[in-house]
C-alpha cells in the first residue's frame, strides 16, 4: 500500500514538473516565433502546453491502469489520434482535419482526376519530341553556317543544358515532407518563381514568368505560320500566289485548334508531328548522302561571324525550349517517377538528329545555304519535302497554342477572386461562345504577327535569346539555387551559377543582333 502511494505521489511532481517545462517550452517557441523561425501564435503555444499535458495525463494513466485492456484500447486510438493531430496542428496551424472534410477532399480529388485525363510516359515523349524537334531544325545547317564547329558543339551543350535545367525545374516543384517523401507542393512554373519571390514580392515572379511565356509561345505560334507559308511559296513558285496568301491559308486550316480541350488530344497530333518530322529528316539527308563526293569540309571551321553568330546561338537554344510545358506534361503523367528517363532518351535523341541533319546539309551547300534549309533542295524534291513540313508545322501549332491558351485562362479568367475577367467555362467545364471567340482571336493574331514578320530565322533568333534564354537557362538555375539551396552539393552550385552566366551573355549578345538584324531587313527590304 505504502507502495503504491508513493509511486502516486511520485507520479503527480513529474507529472507538474514536466508542465512546468512544458510551458517553458512554449514560451521559447513563442520567442522563435516572433523571429521568423516558426509562424505560431501565443494561442498556439498554449495549445501545444494543453495538448502535451493532456498526452502525457494519458500516457501516466495507461501505465498505472495497465490491467484495464480493453477499455483502455479505444482511449489508446483516442490518444493517438489526439498526437497525429497536435502534429499537425504545429507544421500548418491548423487543426486536426474533420472525417467529413477528409471525405470531401478525397471526392474532390476523385472528381479532378476523372476531368484531366493522366498521359502515358510515352504521350509525354511525344509532346517533349515535338517541342524540341519541331520545325526549328530547319534553321540549324545556317546556325553551322556562322559558327562552324563551335556551333555543332552548341547543339550538344544547348541539349545537355537544356535537360539538366529542365530536370531541375521539376525539382522545383517537390519538398519533403517529415517523413522524407517528396510531395509535389507547387503546380507550375509560375508557382515556383511565386514561391522565390516570397515575402517581400509574393506575385512579382509569376508576372514575369506568365508574361515570358506567352511571348515564347505566342512567338513559337507565329514561327509555324511565317514557316507555313514560305514552304508553300516555296513548293509552287509558279502559282500566283503570295507567302501572306499562303500564310492566310494555313490560318484557316488551324481555326479548329480553338476547340482543344485537354492535353491528350494535343499528344495524338504530337505523335503526328514527330512521324512527319523523321521522315524529312530521311528526305532531306538521303538528298545530301547522293551529293557526298561534294560536299564541303574545308568550308567547316572553328572561327565564327562575331556579328551574325549571336543570332545563331539563340537559334540553337530556341530549338531546344520545352520548359514551358514540362510541369504541365509531368502533372499529367500516369508514372512521374519516369520523368528523367524520358527527358535523357528524348534530348540524346535529338542531339544525335539535330547534330547530323546541321552537319550534312550545311556540308552539302557549304555558304549557299539559306535560313530554311529546304530552299536549297532541287524543285522536285522541295515540293514533296515541303508539303510534309507544312504538315508538321500544322500538327505542332496545337501544342504551344494550347499552353499559351492555359496560361492566358489561368491568369485573366481562372485565377480566383483576382481574376480580371469572368470564368470562359460554363457548368460541365464547357467553354462559352465568347471563350471560344476570343481563342479565335489569338489564332488571327499570330497570323497578323506572321504577315508584318515575315523572317524566319531572325524572328527565331529573337525569340530564343529573349525568352528562350530566360525561360531554359536563367530561371531554372536561379529557382534552383533560391529553393533548394541548403540541399544542393558544390557541384550543382556550380552547374547552376555557370548555366546562370552563361545563359545571360548569350541572350543579351543573341537579342541584340537579332534586333540589328531585323533592323537591317526592314530598312533595306530584304525578302526571304
Amino acid at each position: 500500500m505504502a507502495h503504491l502511494i508513493r509511486h502516486k505521489i511520485g507520479n503527480k511532481l513529474t507529472n507538474a514538473a514536466n508542465t512546468v517545462s512544458n510551458k517553458s517550452q512554449a514560451k521559447v517557441s513563442g520567442v522563435f516565433a516572433r523571429l521568423g523561425f516558426q509562424a505560431a501564435t501565443d494561442e498556439e503555444g498554449l495549445g501545444f502546453v494543453d495538448c502535451d499535458d493532456l498526452d502525457f495525463d494519458y500516457r501516466q494513466g495507461m501505465q498505472m491502469d495497465i490491467m484495464e485492456g480493453d477499455e483502455e484500447g479505444g482511449d489508446m486510438d483516442g490518444g493517438d489520434e489526439l498526437m497525429v493531430g497536435d502534429s499537425h496542428y504545429q507544421r500548418d496551424g491548423t487543426g486536426p482535419p474533420s472525417s467529413s472534410s477528409l471525405k470531401n477532399t478525397g471526392a474532390c480529388n476523385e472528381l479532378a482526376l476523372e476531368d484531366k485525363p493522366k498521359i502515358t510516359t510515352w504521350d509525354a515523349g511525344w509532346n517533349v519530341t515535338n517541342a524540341i524537334q519541331g520545325m526549328f531544325v530547319l534553321g540549324l545547317p545556317y546556325a553551322i553556317l556562322h559558327g562552324g564547329y563551335l556551333g555543332l558543339f552548341l547543339i550538344i551543350f544547348a541539349a545537355v543544358v537544356c535537360c539538366y535545367t529542365g530536370k531541375i525545374l521539376i525539382a522545383c516543384l517537390y519538398e519533403e515532407n517529415e517523413d522524407g517523401i517528396l510531395v509535389r507542393v507547387r503546380d507550375s512554373y509560375v508557382d515556383i518563381a511565386n514561391a522565390c519571390c516570397q515575402p517581400r514580392f509574393p506575385s512579382l515572379g509569376g508576372h514575369i514568368v506568365n508574361v515570358a511565356q506567352i511571348i515564347e509561345l505566342v512567338m513559337t505560334c507565329i514561327l509555324y505560320v511565317v514557316v507555313s507559308g514560305n514552304l508553300m511559296v516555296n513548293s509552287f513558285p509558279n502559282l500566283p500566289v503570295s507567302q501572306k496568301a499562303w500564310s492566310v491559308v494555313a490560318t484557316a486550316a488551324l481555326l479548329p485548334c480553338a476547340f482543344l480541350k485537354s492535353l491528350k488530344a494535343v499528344s495524338k497530333f504530337s505523335l503526328l508531328c514527330t512521324i512527319a518530322h523523321f521522315v524529312i529528316n530521311i528526305l532531306v539527308i538521303a538528298y545530301c548522302l547522293s551529293r557526298a563526293r561534294d560536299w564541303a569540309w574545308d568550308k567547316v571551321k572553328f572561327y565564327i561571324d562575331v556579328k551574325k553568330f549571336p543570332i545563331s546561338i539563340g537559334i540553337i537554344v530556341f530549338s531546344y525550349t520545352s520548359q514551358i510545358f514540362l510541369p504541365s506534361l509531368e502533372g499529367n503523367m500516369q508514372r512521374p517517377k519516369e520523368f528523367h528517363c524520358m527527358m535523357d532518351w528524348t534530348h540524346i535523341g535529338a542531339c544525335v538528329l539535330k547534330g547530323l541533319f546541321a552537319l550534312v546539309a550545311y556540308l552539302t551547300w557549304a555558304d549557299a545555304t539559306k535560313e530554311v534549309i529546304t530552299d536549297n533542295l532541287p524543285s522536285t524534291i522541295r515540293a514533296v519535302v515541303n508539303l510534309f513540313l507544312v504538315a508538321k508545322a500544322l500538327l505542332s501549332y496545337p501544342l504551344p497554342f494550347f499552353a499559351a491558351v492555359e496560361v492566358l485562362e489561368k491568369s485573366f479568367f481562372q485565377d480566383g477572386g483576382r481574376a480580371i475577367f469572368p470564368d470562359c467555362y460554363g457548368p460541365g467545364g464547357r467553354i462559352k461562345s465568347w471563350g471560344l471567340g476570343l481563342r479565335c482571336l489569338l489564332v488571327v493574331f499570330t497570323l497578323i504577327m506572321a504577315i508584318f514578320v515575315p523572317h524566319f530565322a531572325l524572328l527565331m533568333g529573337l525569340t530564343g535569346s529573349l525568352t528562350g534564354a530566360g525561360l531554359c537557362f536563367l530561371l531554372p538555375a536561379l529557382f534552383h539555387l533560391k529553393l533548394m539551396w541548403r540541399k544542393l552539393l558544390w557541384h550543382h552550385v556550380f552547374f547552376d551559377v555557370a548555366i546562370f552566366v552563361i545563359g545571360g551573355i548569350c541572350s543579351i549578345s543573341g537579342f541584340i543582333h537579332s534586333v540589328e538584324g531585323l533592323i537591317e531587313a526592314f530598312k533595306y527590304g530584304v525578302e526571304e
